[in-house]
């Protein structure tokens, strides 16, 4: 049986309704659907809290973060229902209305090409409908697994005349498509810990890529950062002013410019409607795919330190810096080991009794408890963690390639990364 076929069948069956509901009925079922998945998708939540959490700028309180991942669970939820429903379209004006076009038109009709620069955000499709009713343009989209249903979607996205281009072809299609005065939308909120630029989005350390910097710098074209909201029955896009690159500047020095203020109105603008961006993604990840393990790969972790046996995990705290180079590291110390020089942790806090372990903090996905005291795992896990690893579990992840001489060093490598990362495999391995 063909199951991506019938997956695609299914979805396509079940949404069927949709395209003869009005858009206000749409948004008020996604929202009851949304309630529903952020209480029944438990690793998508933990996510979303947990990313909610490590937003510094946005100083939220518990309520607030639960308030606002669900909101996020509802805008994706609507948002879903809205592809059967812009398939059948026939009047985007109507639906979507541009509050400025303007300069971006008169941009356009001196055949120059703009980058459109969003997030996901609100009904992210709805830029690209809306932008290709009044110019011709490209986007880039990344693939999904079921060919049905991506080739779907890229129907309903190419509609109105535009061109989906695959993130591989990017930088070629990009650059010509600009010279001949086409524009070019980029959703640029994926975190991409291998670009090598970052930015303190919403107060908290994130890689992107500079491709929409680049590309402007190196076509003489503007980025325009286009904000959606969705409105009754409907979205309201605006248009922020032209951020032009500065020739005259060296290359680096002008594509940190023009991402940092993109990135800006971004974080900006979702401020002001936080529950309606995509909280479920990866926007803080600081691992590459290089050395860990999938499940192991997590932006921020809690290494939970014992009192007895503290002198000889000392020792050892530095192969997981070592592993974990860029996370966001939080250490729980016995209180009266606070004057010992510790690795470089982001926040370190100190506990007296073993209870104080148990914080109520939704932003640790990973935790290492090196501790006896069994309460962590469950209070964790029922927070926002992944995984809660203790010394057993670390020795049974690593059991297949130990060896008697091999340390807790050699465990925690070995747990954690794969074969020919930062450790080898040996020829007389058990």
């Amino acid at each position: 049986m063909d199951k991506e076929k019938w997956t695609y069948y299914l979805i396509c069956a079940i949404t069927y309704p949709c395209r003869f509901m009005p858009y206000s009925w749409l948004h008020r079922l996604g929202k009851g659907l949304g309630t529903f998945a952020f209480y029944f998708m438990r690793e998508y939540r933990k996510r979303a809290l947990s990313n909610l959490a490590l937003a510094n700028d946005l100083a939220l309180s518990q309520k607030e973060l639960i308030r606002y991942a669900k909101k996020s669970f509802q805008n994706l939820a609507i948002n879903c229902l809205e592809y059967q429903k812009f398939a059948f379209e026939t009047d985007f004006a109507r639906v979507i209305h541009c509050e400025n076009p303007e300069k971006a038109n008169e941009i356009y009709r001196q055949g120059r090409g703009i980058i459109f620069f969003c997030g996901h955000q609100s009904n992210w499709e709805a830029l690209f409908l809306d932008g290709t009713t009044r110019m011709k343009g490209i986007a880039i989209g990344k693939s999904i697994k079921n060919k049905r249903l991506y080739n779907w979607v890229i129907s309903i996205r190419e509609k109105n005349g535009g061109k989906i281009i695959a993130p591989r072809n990017a930088v070629k299609e990009g650059t010509r498509a600009l010279r001949k005065g086409v524009f070019l939308g980029i959703v640029g909120d994926q975190g991409m810990p291998d670009s090598g630029y970052s930015f303190p989005f919403l107060g908290r350390r994130a890689w992107t890529s500079t491709a929409p910097a680049l590309l402007a710098y190196r076509t003489n074209s503007p980025i325009i950062f286009a904000a959606t909201r969705r409105v009754r029955g409907g979205y309201r896009i605006r248009y922020s002013d032209p951020i032009w690159p500065n020739l005259a500047q060296p290359l680096d020095q002008e594509v940190i410019r023009m991402m940092d203020q993109a990135l800006t109105l971004l974080q900006e603008s979702i401020k002001r409607s936080p529950g309606e961006w995509l909280w479920q993604h990866n926007r803080w990840k600081q691992q590459t795919t290089h050395n860990l393990y999938k499940r192991f790969r997590q932006d921020c972790i809690c290494i939970i330190l014992p009192e007895a046996g503290f002198p000889l995990l000392l020792s050892h705290l530095p192969t997981l810096k070592l592993i974990y180079p860029l996370a966001f590291l939080f250490l729980l110390v016995p209180h009266q080991y606070r004057h010992i020089p510790l690795i470089e942790a982001d926040e370190t806090l100190y506990y007296r009794t073993l209870d104080q372990t148990l914080l109520n903090d939704l932003r640790f996905k990973l935790i290492f408890n090196f501790t006896d005291y069994k309460p962590i795992h469950t209070h964790y896990k029922r927070l926002s963690a992944f995984e809660v690893l203790n010394l057993a579990t670390l020795k049974e992840l690593a059991a297949q390639h130990l060896q008697p001489h091999h340390d807790l060093s050699d465990i925690l490598k070995r747990a954690l990364c794969r074969p020919g990362s930062l450790w080898q495999k040996e020829d007389n391995a058990l």
